[in-house]
């Protein structure tokens, strides 16, 4: 849609228009407003449902409470040899629920040796589906391991294409022009491989053995970018990629450059090769990055966040990235928005938009997600001056 006129006066776009066009780094009639919503506050929300959607059900909300929709569905992060058996890769899942806690294993049994792995975290009732479980075993316990995953890892079938496809397909159906479709991927590289080998090990890895290391980054990395291809078949618009893990708090710019950023990068251009747009999520303290940040030319960074959690700063972020970069964020969900008034809400949700709306390029919203116990009140002020505020000249 063309917008005609200035400010209030140019044509009121949809927010799936809106959206778009902030995507694509053109001014639209004014900011978007997509604050990050999943299964913790629509289970809050909507407490007499039983299992909640990231998109059906906040969709209702994002009708109910009119904001611009991103919606960050988890189906499509579990990779396809995550999901089934494959030929030499055999593959079983077993989940117990016990004392408050949902234990989850992991078996994949390969003509070598079988690869287990454990996950554990807190029964949550309906907002379970978006707790991201603390991994206590991790599948790749030692070189052996590794050499099996890479040897026997099976290629995208076609069966999880259509999968993909179809799933995509009903989303867009629901979402309409409320928004748009932003599912997460599989991760960052780095994320994903730190899940695979354990965190802890994974920040050492490269120097303890950096050909295995960068053996299963780049084959990680290839089978990311074959998903992404996958993925411009579909109808989703985005596609997000967790890479908080090598933030600036634990990696730094040279260790990010030399050891992550050649394989996020990769996996970044098969998303926009594949006309998608990308979203790279870190949540946390980013700061020490933002040159990396510029040379990955992701389409948007999320989230902003701000001390005491992190060490961004809008209005910093906004001079070193803005021009190229969408930011998305950053309002402080966790402890503010919980405890704030709503005219503090919304005096921070003016500040906030005044510092990133000025050349386009930002989305207003969350420092992560809305959680449970944020007052309906605090999230109506926040959305209303948000809005109000966010009219270009």
């Amino acid at each position: 849609m063309n917008i005609v006129g200035s400010g209030r006066h140019r044509t009121r776009m949809s927010p799936r228009e809106r959206l778009l066009t902030t995507l694509q780094g053109q001014l639209p009639d004014r900011v978007p407003v997509a604050p990050f919503v999943q299964e913790e506050y629509l289970s809050f929300y909507y407490p007499h449902k039983v299992t909640v959607d990231r998109v059906i059900d906040a969709v209702a909300l994002a009708t109910e409470l009119d904001f611009d929709l991103m919606a960050k569905h988890r189906a499509m992060e579990l990779p396809h040899f995550l999901r089934r058996s494959h030929p030499n890769w055999e593959l079983e899942r077993r989940e117990s629920h016990a004392q408050g806690m949902v234990q989850r294993r992991l078996e994949i049994r390969t003509p070598s040796r079988t690869l287990v792995q454990e996950e554990a975290g807190p029964e949550s009732g309906a907002a379970t589906a978006g707790v991201r479980l603390m991994v206590t075993r991790p599948l790749l316990q030692d070189a052996d391991d590794v050499a099996v995953f890479l040897q026997y890892l099976p290629p995208l079938d076609d069966g999880t294409r259509r999968e993909y496809a179809q799933m995509a397909a009903n989303w867009r159906t629901i979402i309409g022009q409320r928004g748009v479709l932003a599912p997460w991927g599989f991760a960052g590289v780095f994320n994903f491989c730190a899940d695979l080998c354990g965190l802890d090990n994974f920040y050492t890895a490269p120097y303890d053995d950096e050909p295995r290391y960068r053996a299963l980054m780049d084959r990680v990395a290839t089978a990311q970018a074959d998903y992404c291809a996958a993925m411009g078949q579909t109808t989703i618009d985005c596609i997000g990629i967790q890479g908080h893990m090598a933030g600036g708090a634990t990696t730094g710019p040279d260790f990010f450059r030399q050891f992550v950023q050649p394989y996020e990068k990769r996996v970044i251009d098969a998303i926009h090769s594949a006309g998608k747009f990308s979203i790279y999520h870190n949540c946390g303290c980013a700061r020490a990055l933002y040159k990396n940040y510029q040379e990955l030319g992701m389409t948007v960074w999320e989230t902003v966040a701000e001390p005491p959690r992190a060490d961004n700063r809008l209005a910093d972020a906004k001079a070193a990235l803005g021009d190229r970069i969408c930011l998305l964020g950053n309002l402080d969900q966790v402890d503010f928005l919980k405890r704030a008034t709503p005219a503090e809400v919304a005096a921070r949700a003016r500040q906030i938009m005044q510092t990133g709306k000025p050349g386009g390029r930002f989305i207003f919203s969350t420092s992560d997600y809305l959680e449970k116990d944020t007052p309906r009140d605090n999230v109506i002020a926040m959305l209303a001056a948000a809005k109000a505020e966010a009219f270009y000249d």
